[in-house]
This record gives C-alpha cells, sequence and structure tokens, in this order.
C-alpha cells in the first residue's frame, strides 16, 4: 500500500514570524547597512522574492523587527509587573530591570535594539525607534507610578546595561569596568 505523504505548508503569518525571528540575528550581526534581504531569506531558508511578498523593502523588514522586538520587551515587562512583590514604584521598577537584565542575555536582541539606534538617520527607522521607546516609557511610568525623574533613570541604566552587555565588560578587570558594572545585573 502506498503512504501519502502531505506536507504541511505554513502560512504567511508563520513564514512573517519565522523572517522576523531570523532578521533578528542577521541584522544584529552586520546591521541595517551591512545586511541584505538576500542574506536574511538565506538564513531563513526561504527565497528573497518570498521576503519581498512579506516586506516591500529592507527598511520595512527592519521596521518590523523593531516592533517585534518592542513587544517582547513589553511581554517581559508586562510579566514583570504581574510577578513584582509589592506594588511601589521601586519595587516594580526593580522587577522590570530583572526582566529586561534576563531579556538582553539574547544578545541578538540587544543588538538589534542597538544597531536600530546606530540607523535612526533613516526616517522610518527612527520613528520606529522613537515609538518603541515611547511605548516603554509610557508603559513602565503607568505600571510602576514611579516619577518621571525615576523612569529616566530605569531607562538610563538600561542603556548602561546594554552598552556594557555588549561589550561584554564583565569579562574586564579594570577598574572603570568594575566601577561601570557596580550594582549592574548580568546574566
Amino acid at each position: 500500500m502506498a503512504r501519502s505523504t502531505s506536507r504541511q505548508l505554513s502560512t504567511a503569518a508563520e513564514r512573517r514570524e519565522v523572517v522576523l525571528r531570523t532578521a533578528i540575528g542577521t541584522f544584529a550581526a552586520r546591521g541595517y547597512y551591512g545586511t541584505t534581504t538576500a542574506e536574511v531569506a538565506k538564513a531563513a531558508g526561504i527565497s528573497q522574492a518570498y521576503v519581498y511578498r512579506l516586506f516591500p523593502d529592507k527598511e520595512s523588514l527592519f521596521v518590523a523587527v523593531i516592533e517585534y522586538c518592542s513587544v517582547r520587551m513589553r511581554e517581559a515587562f508586562a510579566d514583570a509587573a504581574a510577578k513584582a512583590t509589592g506594588s511601589d514604584p521601586g519595587t516594580v521598577l526593580e522587577a522590570l530591570g530583572e526582566a529586561y537584565a534576563r531579556l538582553i542575555v539574547d544578545r541578538d536582541l540587544l543588538l538589534v535594539l542597538m544597531q536600530a539606534t546606530c540607523a535612526a538617520s533613516e526616517p522610518a527607522i527612527r520613528d520606529a525607534i522613537r515609538a518603541s521607546y515611547a511605548r516603554e516609557v509610557e508603559y513602565v511610568r503607568a505600571v510602576s507610578g514611579a516619577s518621571d525623574e525615576a523612569v529616566q533613570h530605569f531607562v538610563a541604566r538600561g542603556f548602561l546595561c546594554n552598552t556594557l552587555t555588549a561589550i561584554r565588560a564583565d569579562e574586564v578587570d579594570a577598574p572603570w569596568a568594575r566601577i561601570l558594572l557596580t550594582g549592574i545585573r548580568h546574566y
């Protein structure tokens, strides 16, 4: 008896998800300017033409990657806020900081967000990264009830964490590294 093999085709939404996840790593490694859609397509195991069916151009793909990463960040923050051990602003900010420290262990996510900031001279990318920061700041302010100054400090500390994680400062035994790493969580 002959067995029929049925190939399960993925939907455009599933392919889009695969392309976005793959693009994060590709853009993280080479940046917006150094990455081609052909490289993203190859890494995702699809044709470049299919990438263009999902995203009209490289800029649209990169903007979608920024939005995808922003959603991951908000999900991590929401989970952390729900699990915070108290409701005072300091406790909630501490829980959000812990969640962020765990999130940026994903070096690709960290580096693609840093790459996005570096490519902010492109208007669409600048708008996307601004929108991402606006959503994060407003969410952190709303969920924590912290003052504007405390939220600013939280975000500034996050930027410091990004830099220290990206340059692997925890591997450096030098006074400057110890100073900057004081009180910073690393996983």
